[in-house]
């Protein structure tokens, strides 16, 4: 019996120093940093109610850094093709491809040998701090740069490079968000369009316990300035504010998360229009050399994993 007692104790004496790192490492905090990841395939790329990939399908990814105090930065790309369509419609005697997502049919500027435009990809970078207070209440403010890398060789002083910096600002509750992003360059393309600014209100609202969300979003893109001298498709030189590029969208999707990635289906729609006419000249606005309004009602299926 004292040998059992014995044995006992110097058990118990050999296991509490285990105890004690066992419990040292359960007390250990956690991390303040997370590293996540996210690559997504798409039947096509929308932005802001805009095809950027004229209906065909997009490979998209990225990767975000956040810290516990609040402040975060990433990165995003994807395959376009807004910029580089416009090419297949270049007349003779033009260079290929100068453009704006603002008149993604422009007929080109003065051909110059050897001289091009082109970009295949927007690539994002962004970085900010957000937050809650009062229980519901969230907000996130930071700045996000557009870089579409490529050619830009003859622009001919009609076009701006698509490149753009925004800065944003956003509030929300519950499951409601209102943001509102204003540009401090020329805005994707359109020449003297800085301080051009975008309205999102968006709503992602739990379907009771399916695991659907019903996605709800209404947006207004508003262009500033106006542009002398354009040819976006106009067949001829004009000047114009570039109001006429201003349009609102329109968006429902439901989303599910289902074996590890998430699932969508969204409908959106706009407002932009295919052709305007300015100074009794009608030209292309929102369509693009094919024919089509990039704004036009579309279907979009996605399905991304988050890593």
């Amino acid at each position: 019996m004292k040998r059992l007692f014995l044995a006992s104790a110097v058990a118990a004496a050999l296991a509490a120093p285990t105890m004690q790192i066992a419990r040292a490492a359960d007390a250990a905090p956690a991390s303040p940093h997370t590293f996540t990841g996210n690559v997504g395939l798409f039947s096509q790329y929308i932005f802001r109610g805009l095809t950027q990939t004229n209906e065909s399908p997009a490979l998209q990814g990225g990767f975000d850094y956040s810290h516990s105090s609040g402040f975060y930065v990433g990165t995003w790309a994807s395959n376009i093709g807004w910029f580089t369509d416009q090419n297949v419609g270049s007349p003779k005697g033009t260079a290929p491809g100068p453009t704006s997502l603002g008149a993604p049919g422009g007929v080109g500027a003065p051909f110059i040998a050897n001289l091009f435009n082109s970009t295949n990809v927007e690539w994002d970078f962004y970085g900010g701090y957000k937050g809650s207070f009062s229980d519901n209440f969230t907000f996130d403010v930071g700045a996000l740069k557009y870089y579409y890398p490529g050619k830009y060789e003859n622009l001919a002083n009609l076009f701006s490079k698509p490149d753009t910096l925004e800065f944003y600002g956003s509030l929300g509750w519950k499951w409601i968000t209102a943001k509102y992003s204003q540009s401090v360059t020329d805005t994707f393309g359109v020449k003297n369009s800085k301080g051009s600014n975008y309205l999102d209100i968006s709503a992602a609202i739990p379907i009771g316990d399916s695991g659907f969300k019903l996605g709800l979003h209404y947006g207004k893109q508003t262009y500033k300035g106006s542009s002398p001298v354009l040819a976006f498709g106009w067949g001829a030189a004009t000047t114009l504010t570039n109001n006429v590029f201003s349009y609102s969208d329109y968006k429902a999707s439901l989303t599910k998360d289902w074996l590890g990635m998430t699932w969508s289906l969204a409908a959106t729609s706009t407002n932009a229009k295919a052709q305007t006419t300015n100074n009794r000249i009608t030209g292309d606005v929102y369509q693009n050399v094919y024919g089509r309004n990039i704004g036009k009602s579309q279907i979009t299926l996605g399905v991304q994993k988050t890593f």
